[in-house]
């Protein structure tokens, strides 16, 4: 499977190397990127075929994947235009709707259509991350388990059924880092407040979440058995988490993961203006 990505930056990285680590041959794989420097290390880095501009030989391919920014996706495509034969082509662009990438890519009366939407989130960078997918119906099977094993190069998949739910996977997945960034710093200044100083503090509160995590995915039990086993009545942590309760805090997640939604569908609005 030969694929050529539009955008060398560092999810595009990421993806470069978890593909060769996964059995992917470097020669099989093309970048057009406008940035000399991270041409040059693409290719040190993964002996990758770099180019700054859509040649014919960079356009021979099986799958284009596209990483550039969202804002910038309609410039970078412009060349492309018109110019594909089938291709698989692959969005990691955040909020970038197939409607939009499709009139893009497509010629002057005929939008693209073989296209897939990706929200890969940065744990990817570490090849911790989860992905979302989102298939157009005219991509076949062999094309969504190609897209799949792409995405797979850098974590975890999950097929959408509707392209609207892409907007949810982008308030989970996309933004859900934050969150647990946002939780443990709370984490550590308790720790600090309770007399730690700044480094144990932090090594308690990113371990913590992290062995809880594993803990949650190697169980079989839900999430909400795994609280409620440690959790004894009268004791410390009922203690904890009827504070959180008080304060709402369940309640304002779900609140805060809704916002993020709503604005996933507004950007993706203003992103796909002509």
């Amino acid at each position: 499977m030969k694929i050529t990505f539009l955008g060398g930056g560092n999810m595009a990285a990421a993806l470069m190397g978890g593909m060769i680590e996964r059995g992917f041959a470097p020669t099989e794989i093309q970048v057009i990127e406008l940035g000399a420097e991270a041409r040059a290390r693409l290719v040190q880095r993964f002996g990758v075929r770099a180019v700054d501009t859509a040649d014919a030989a960079a356009l021979d391919c099986d799958v284009l994947l596209l990483a550039v920014k969202p804002q910038q996706m309609k410039a970078a495509l412009a060349p492309i235009a018109g110019r594909l034969d089938g291709q698989l082509v692959i969005s990691i662009a955040a909020g970038l709707r197939l409607a939009d990438l499709g009139r893009w890519l497509g010629a002057t009366d005929q939008p693209y259509a073989r296209l897939v939407r990706c929200m890969p989130n940065t744990p990817a960078l570490i090849g911790a991350g989860v992905t979302g997918l989102y298939a157009d119906p005219s991509v076949d099977e062999a094309g969504r388990e190609a897209a799949g094993r792409i995405l797979a190069a850098v974590g975890a998949t999950v097929w959408a059924t509707t392209e609207a739910q892409m907007d949810a996977v982008t308030a989970i997945s996309g933004s859900g880092p934050a969150y647990v960034f946002h939780f443990i710093e709370a984490l550590e200044a308790a720790g600090c407040v309770l007399g730690f100083d700044e480094a144990d503090a932090r090594r308690l509160a990113i371990d913590t979440v992290l062995g809880a995590a594993k803990l949650a995915a190697a169980a079989e039990d839900s999430p909400a058995v795994l609280r409620q086993n440690v959790t004894s009545r009268g004791g410390t942590t009922e203690a904890a988490l009827g504070s959180l309760a008080a304060s709402g805090w369940h309640d304002a997640l779900i609140t805060a993961v809704r916002a993020a939604e709503a604005r996933g569908r507004e950007l993706g609005a203003e992103l796909g203006k002509d």
